[in-house]
């Protein structure tokens, strides 16, 4: 059975805490989840001094300040704040992951020996952050909110001509409006991926509720990212459009019970389970009348009734014209033995 690789996004939902951090540390892993994921960067390195907060951002961030720069100053993790998550995770059995947003970062995830890294969909288009990602020669997981297929593409050829291999790009159907509306889904587009860029593909889902990643997966999804929080209510941009603790795990538990619905061999049989039912629901031929000894069954003799462990009743034109070698009372269940 195919695993997915379900990756729980904390990205700043901690808030500047680091308690709070290792709390979301403890959802993601009572939830089962294979990474947890949080964000590393310099505010000074990822935004101007003058960029504005998204709608979303302003909304939900229940601040009047609109720079981008204000916010993403107080939600850094420094240096001590990664290693000490680190280790907590650890003790959690949990893997760490983190995403950068610049050269800077992404030598300094290099340092802390990451398996692979995580493209966001802001920075598809960033041509030496690329570059960067790709000479770790570590698999690439590859957000594309906002993006067309034809700067997915070029994105790809970036990675793979600094040496990311194309077999170890996942890339992930994204939207980045928070909360996504489902009209906006578009989980279709996750296929069109695959078939024309010959990719693996995955699912980033900022949609509310559990519905669209389930149903990604069952489109096959290798990799879904979801962004979780400890209370929706909480003030700070992603809190709306994440996942409460017990809706993080019954996403999982969703998504674990769908690969082992999509991982038979294909074949449409009895399955084991079901086999011992056989019998029981279906119907085999029975009189529906006395019948004595050397009568000729017509089709009016005969009826259609449970248990299904006689003659099958798709030998029905078989049995007409037969003849019985006993007298046999009405809802005899008729074997071979008792023809002639």
């Amino acid at each position: 059975m195919n695993k997915t690789i379900i990756i729980a996004e904390a990205g700043v939902n901690h808030n500047g805490d680091i308690e709070t951090a290792k709390r979301l540390i403890d959802v993601a892993s009572d939830a089962g989840v294979d990474y947890v994921k949080f964000q590393t960067f310099k505010a000074e390195r990822l935004v101007s001094p003058s960029a504005q907060k998204a709608k979303y951002q302003i909304k939900n961030d229940k601040n009047s300040d609109d720079l981008q720069l204000n916010m993403l100053k107080k939600l850094e993790l420094s240096d001590a704040d990664h290693k000490e998550l680190i280790s907590y995770c650890k003790s959690k059995n949990i893997n760490f992951f983190s995403t950068a947003f610049d050269d800077e970062g992404i030598s300094y995830l290099s340092s802390l020996n990451f398996d692979m890294f995580k493209i966001p969909s802001g920075e598809l288009t960033n041509y030496p952050y690329l570059k960067a990602i790709a000479k770790t020669g570590l698999p690439v997981i590859l957000s594309t909110g906002m993006a067309n297929l034809d700067e997915i593409e070029k994105s790809i050829n970036v990675l793979v001509s600094y040496g990311t291999k194309k077999s170890e790009i996942t890339v992930l159907h994204c939207n980045t409006e928070y909360p996504t509306p489902m009209i906006d889904v578009n989980l279709k587009a996750m296929l069109t991926i695959k078939e024309k860029l010959g990719v693996s593909i995955g699912y980033s889902d900022h949609t509310l509720g559990l519905e669209v990643p389930i149903a990604a997966v069952a489109l096959g999804a290798k990799i879904i990212e979801k962004h979780f929080t400890l209370d929706r209510s909480l003030k700070g941009p992603d809190h709306k459009a994440s996942l409460e603790p017990n809706e993080l795990k019954e996403m999982v538990i969703a998504i674990r019970n769908i690969e082992m619905a999509i991982s038979g061999n294909g074949l449409k049989e009895a399955s084991l389970s079901e086999k011992k039912n056989i019998h029981i629901a279906r119907k085999s031929i029975h009189l529906s009348k006395d019948l004595t000894s050397g009568s000729i069954i017509n089709e009016q003799d005969i009826i259609s009734l449970r248990p299904g462990d006689g003659i099958c009743t798709m030998n029905w034109e078989n049995i007409i014209g037969k003849q019985v070698n006993k007298d046999l009372k009405k809802f005899t269940k008729l074997t071979l033995k008792d023809l002639s």
